[in-house]
């Protein structure tokens, strides 16, 4: 780059109109309907030409300059504001692609900071440049170079349509279905609709009030099932259809997306490790799905994905070569012992316990039915269950300069970290802990989530874990017998 200050592509004007038209359109739809005499014609005039008004404007105020040191970005008519990053903290470029940026050949690019990625900032964003344009601005401020790499070296993953079927366990649909009965809500309370308009659904609302209870839940079920399902499928193939994971000169580049396509770049000179995460209805499928340890972004953001849902023999494979180290997502785990085995049993059975003896009091003393406490009961069979799952799930290793957590029960996660990325550590030990003599041990990183946590560890075994993983770190602190 010469330094000069340059525009956004021309063509962003056919875009960022029709964006703002979308994101105002309840507004407009509302102002339309609410309106009497004309009036909510004119008003949804008004405010559709201030929408494209302010789309247009974007272009005619921002402008960006690309310096050796620095990326600035200036945007803003009545209040100026110049956004600069030095080029040095640059930790991720991301290319994404709307549906009409697509057709019209542009991509939106963010450059993102490890400390805006922390703060929840989107970083420096350029919206929009000419796809060939935003690619070669990723390689030279992740790179240093000014042409385009030659190609993906190696192709790590890529989704198989089979890989679909794992779509309804992650449960993503029940997110959609609030959106959507939330925005329907408040459009019915914009436009004021009269009830009587709708005569056949009052009809079908009036046939199943006056069906029996256990049909109606049994019919709420199974109805909620089929929608999470279909709209949790739905939400997976817009997400990760088209994945790819690729492997090429010093870099991971992530790209997904159905109508909206995003392109990841991960440098592997700042991966610390990785995580296979499996939430329970995914376990159950068999499934799981893994992210990027990496300096620069944060543990669950959407940029550190490695793998979405997918059979969990991919992803351990995916892990394995993603760090070179097949051990390291595959090797057996030192168990915590009898003493974190009893404390998975105590902590359940305290919680059901105190939950049955709270309701028995509320029957005994304020006339509460007796069904609560007798249908609590089941906490002592299902939290043995969880319990038992819970400390099947513990254990930790250290293997190839790579430390090792696994935990979760709900969400079972392992956590694979390099022994390169820990800058120190931290011992925790509760009351309890204390008298089993057990402790919790926290590996601090400037990667991902920045800290990662093996709970319930026999304390001679954390101390000797965490000076084998990093000699000499700890030895002002201990006493050698």
């Amino acid at each position: 780059m010469n330094g000069e200050w340059n525009r956004l592509n021309a063509r962003m004007l056919a875009v960022h109109p029709v964006q703002e038209v979308v994101r105002l359109l309840p507004v407009l739809i509302g102002v339309l309907f609410i309106g009497r005499g004309g009036q909510g014609q004119i008003w949804s005039l008004v405010g559709l030409g201030l929408a494209i008004a302010a789309g247009l404007l974007r272009w005619f105020t921002t402008t960006y300059q690309i310096t050796a040191d620095h990326v600035r970005v200036r945007r803003g008519l009545l209040s100026r504001k110049e956004l600069s990053v030095p080029r040095d903290r640059i930790r991720t470029v991301d290319l994404t692609s709307r549906p009409l940026q697509r057709i019209l050949g542009l991509s939106r690019v963010v450059i993102g900071t490890g400390r805006a990625d922390r703060t929840g900032s989107e970083g420096v964003t350029l919206d929009s440049l000419a796809t060939a344009e935003a690619s070669r601005l990723r390689e030279e401020l992740l790179h240093r170079r000014t042409e385009p790499t030659a190609g993906l070296v190696d192709v790590l993953a890529e989704l198989q349509p089979s890989w679909v079927r794992f779509g309804p366990f992650t449960l993503s649909g029940i997110a959609a279905i609030g959106v959507v009965v939330g925005s329907l809500a408040n459009l019915f309370n914009e436009v004021r609709l009269d009830e009587d308009d709708f005569g056949m659904l009052q009809s079908f609302l009036g046939r199943v009030a006056s069906a029996p209870v256990w049909v109606l839940v049994i019919g709420l079920v199974v109805l909620t099932a089929v929608l999470v399902s279909v709209l949790s499928v739905v939400a997976y193939v817009l997400a990760f259809w088209n994945f790819r994971l690729a492997r090429g000169e010093g870099t991971l580049r992530v790209t997904r997306g159905l109508l909206t396509t995003r392109q990841t770049t991960i440098e592997l000179r700042r991966l610390r490790g990785a995580e296979i995460s499996e939430p329970l209805l995914l376990r159950a499928a068999k499934g799981a799905r893994c992210s990027a340890i990496t300096t620069g972004l944060r543990g669950e953001h959407s940029s550190s994905v490695l793998l979405p849902p997918a059979p969990r023999p991919v992803a351990h494979r995916v892990v394995s070569d993603v760090l070179d180290d097949p051990a390291a997502s595959s090797d057996e785990l030192t168990r915590h012992g009898p003493r974190a085995h009893l404390r998975r049993y105590t902590r359940a059975f305290l919680f059901a316990t105190g939950v049955t003896a709270a309701l028995v009091v509320l029957w005994r003393l304020a006339d509460w039915p007796a069904w609560p406490w007798q249908v609590a009961l089941v906490l002592f069979p299902a939290g043995a269950l969880l319990a038992e799952d819970r400390y099947r799930n513990l254990g930790h290793a250290l293997t190839g300069g790579k430390l090792v957590f696994r935990q979760g029960s709900l969400v079972r996660r392992r956590q694979v970290l390099s022994t390169d990325g820990v800058i120190g550590w931290v011992f925790h030990r509760s009351f309890f802990q204390r008298r089993a003599g057990l402790l919790s041990l926290t590996a601090t990183t400037a990667a991902g989530r920045q800290h990662y946590t093996g709970v319930d560890i026999p304390a001679t075994e954390a101390v000797a874990l965490a000076d084998a993983a990093e000699p000499g770190l700890l030895e002002p602190f201990l006493i050698r017998r």
